[in-house]
């Protein structure tokens, strides 16, 4: 039962008081495809049963903002104090921010799915299957799944079959892009929300197979893929990423053009992601590899470290630390190979970083450039003695 995942049955009921009552709710995410997912299926939830969704809000991933919940949205939320603010697909790290929130009459959901540190947030609810005491059996969901049982607990028995067709297929692709294991709840999901998108009452899903014009013989998972590499990085714009727009656009016209937009700037991405990997390959290969690739520079778009940190990893078989450089700090993106816990690794560096966070082997951090070489040789130390 959904209703075993840790304060899953609080929040359902914190929500439903708070559209019974009229209360203001704001609405904050991560802006990849399992951060957008998951908010729009609850804020099309919430207004479906009435309530008032004053703003949305989503992390735009650039050296001006922190991680997940930050000081600006924070800044941009006040207007709306007092509110009931709900964050999706992060939260759980951001401590001193969920503080703030509640100085300015913020009170504050934590819709998360995240390695949770050593404690939690003083939310006022903090949702996360990865949190101690959560008795919920399957700890891989993705944000959107946990989001995906909020609603249709919310929903009960206003469920709709169209309803549920619709989020099922936006929960499919969001637990895909997030690379999440495709077992148990997560193979149910993809299993009934990937073969129907042929088929999606969507328009923005429908505007994109038209520019994506799949053949006859690409199995639905592979449709989902070509959908989900279009949809996973987009441009965030007045903190409102495409992909969102995108999915929520309620006309055929207006998601066209949409969709021809993010088509024609992920090809431009493509083609970055190629020229900059093979920089890093070049340089990687004409030196002897310590136990751990750590490589940034000031020219690397920040929105695209993880996508590099992938193709990185992937090559050479080693924990990769891909960053921006900014004039102060420096932002990146984790990844390991299998086996290998990257929170962990950050964790036993976590004196050096400003916040870190994420997954075992998918994870990003902020560090400031004073600490840059420090954090690095802390890092060399940590691989260097793990016994995998």
């Amino acid at each position: 039962m959904a209703l075993e995942i840790k304060n899953l049955k609080k929040a359902v009921q914190r929500i439903k008081k708070a559209i019974r009552k009229k209360e203001r709710i704001l609405l904050f995410a991560d802006s990849d495809l399992d951060g957008v997912t998951s908010l729009i299926i609850l804020e099309e939830t919430i207004k479906s049963l009435g309530g008032e969704i004053k703003a949305v809000y989503f992390s735009e991933r650039n050296l001006k903002e922190m991680y997940g919940l930050n000081k600006g949205a924070i800044n941009f939320f006040k207007k709306y104090s007092p509110a009931l603010l709900i964050t999706l697909d992060c939260g759980i790290t951001n401590f001193e921010e969920i503080k703030l929130a509640k100085k300015i009459a913020l009170e504050t959901i934590i819709i998360d799915h995240h390695q949770v540190l050593d404690k939690i947030p003083e939310a006022s609810i903090v949702v996360d299957p990865q949190q101690k005491g959560d008795n919920y059996p399957f700890k891989q969901l993705a944000a959107v799944g946990v989001s995906y049982y909020l609603t249709q607990t919310l929903l009960g028995n206003k469920r709709t079959t169209a309803l549920k067709k619709s989020f099922v297929e936006l929960t499919a692709l969001g637990t895909l892009a997030d690379m999440m294991m495709e077992s148990q709840d997560n193979q149910i999901f993809i299993k009934e929300g990937i073969p129907s998108l042929r088929e999606t009452s969507r328009p923005g899903l429908q505007a994109l197979l038209k520019v994506i014009a799949p053949s006859p013989e690409d199995s639905p998972k592979e449709i989902a893929r070509k959908i989900i590499s279009l949809l996973n990085i987009t441009e965030v714009k007045d903190h409102l990423p495409k992909s969102y727009l995108l999915l929520v656009s309620p006309g055929e016209s207006e998601a066209e053009n949409l969709a021809r937009e993010v088509y024609e700037k992920t090809q431009e991405r493509r083609l970055k992601i190629r020229e900059t990997s093979q920089e890093i390959e070049e340089k990687l290969d004409s030196q002897d590899l310590e136990s751990v690739i750590f490589e940034g520079a000031k020219d690397w778009p920040l929105v695209l470290s993880g996508a590099l940190a992938s193709r990185i990893c992937n090559r050479f078989q080693k924990p990769t630390f891909i960053f921006k450089k900014g004039k102060k700090i420096s932002k990146g993106s984790v990844r390991t190979p299998k086996g290998i816990d990257s929170v962990k690794a950050m964790k036993k560096c976590g004196h050096l970083l400003e916040v870190f966070g994420g997954h075992s082997q998918a994870s990003g951090f902020t560090v400031k450039n004073e600490n840059l070489n420090k954090f690095e040789e802390c890092l060399k130390e940590y691989f260097d003695n793990l016994k995998i």
